[in-house]
């Protein structure tokens, strides 16, 4: 019996781990699934695998989801040094290579990933076509311990030793309406002038609603006409006419249909960071991203 139990965890296939982590992270197959792009019946596969393999349950079922097992919670921080180590001997490979060729993984906020990135990208791909680009435009953190990403545009400095981060400048914010909106509704010269008009803003973020506290303006959610926790579709609403909005600086550069206002309001900037592991910041490849990346961003940052 012993023999057998340790062929079984001598054997034991990684993607199995991968798939319990999913799950036991997730909390139910089907969150799994969207994590790892899978199918719900390809990962309860491997549990039921997994769990023959180690002949024992790792999960008990419930009508809400899965939940680990006192076996199952033994085995959670050993599979968590094991995705570790795995993520380890990715990055150092990836950190070895010494051509161009391949795909670097960006991730950055929506409103940059839609407004800036993609000159600064054609750019890049017009110098170096060997280089193929995944764009990851989300508000979340994407993990670049775990590569995730190759490199990160954030808003706010890293903390972790293993990464690499350069601060290259600040992303400053203003007050905007569509020029249609103005001339229909008139232009506030003042703060208080532009509470009398409808605005746009967030729906569960407070970002917004603090600011304007820290401000002294008693600001509330019913403040706002229009709410959503979408950066681009709320420029967007700001664009049509529905209000007046919030937005980058450099968003108005294009955008004839778009005016700032002056409204001696002191909105605080976002600092912008360049951010990639250390055992890839001197990868070919990863290099020339990162210049490109830093050259592009700095003209649109004070």
């Amino acid at each position: 019996m012993q023999k057998c139990m340790d062929t079984s965890f001598d054997t034991i296939d990684w993607s199995l781990i991968r798939a319990f982590l999913a799950v036991a992270e997730s909390g139910s197959l089907s969150a799994a699934a969207r994590v790892l792009g899978a199918s719900q019946p390809t990962l309860g596969r491997q549990i039921r695998q997994l769990e023959d393999d180690l002949q024992q349950v790792l999960f008990q079922r419930q009508p809400k989801g899965l939940v680990l097992t006192d076996n199952g919670a033994a085995l959670l921080g050993p599979a968590q040094r094991m995705r570790a180590a795995m993520h380890d001997v990715a990055l150092t490979a990836a950190g070895q290579q010494t051509g161009l060729d391949g795909s670097v993984r960006i991730t950055a906020s929506e409103s940059v990933s839609m407004y800036i990135l993609p000159g600064i990208l054609a750019k890049l791909r017009l110098a170096e076509p060997r280089i193929k680009i995944d764009l990851v435009p989300t508000d979340s953190t994407e993990n670049l311990l775990f590569r995730e990403a190759d490199i990160a545009l954030r808003m706010y400095q890293p903390e972790q030793v293993e990464l690499v981060a350069k601060r290259l400048g600040d992303l400053n914010l203003a007050v905007y309406a569509a020029r249609s909106y103005l001339e229909r509704e008139g232009r506030p010269g003042s703060v208080a002038e532009m509470l009398k008009h409808p605005l746009i803003g967030y729906d569960r973020n407070e970002d917004i609603i603090q600011g304007m506290i820290e401000r002294g303006l008693p600001a509330t959610r019913d403040w706002f006409a229009v709410r959503c926790d979408s950066h681009p579709v709320g420029w967007e609403l700001v664009r049509a006419g529905c209000g007046i909005g919030f937005g980058m600086a450099c968003q108005t550069e294009s955008d004839p249909e778009v005016e700032q206002l002056d409204l001696a309001i002191e909105i605080p900037s976002l600092p912008v960071w360049l951010v990639t592991h250390q055992s890839l910041r001197h990868t070919p490849r990863i290099a020339m991203v990162w210049d490109a990346l830093e050259a592009g961003m700095k003209p649109r940052l004070s």
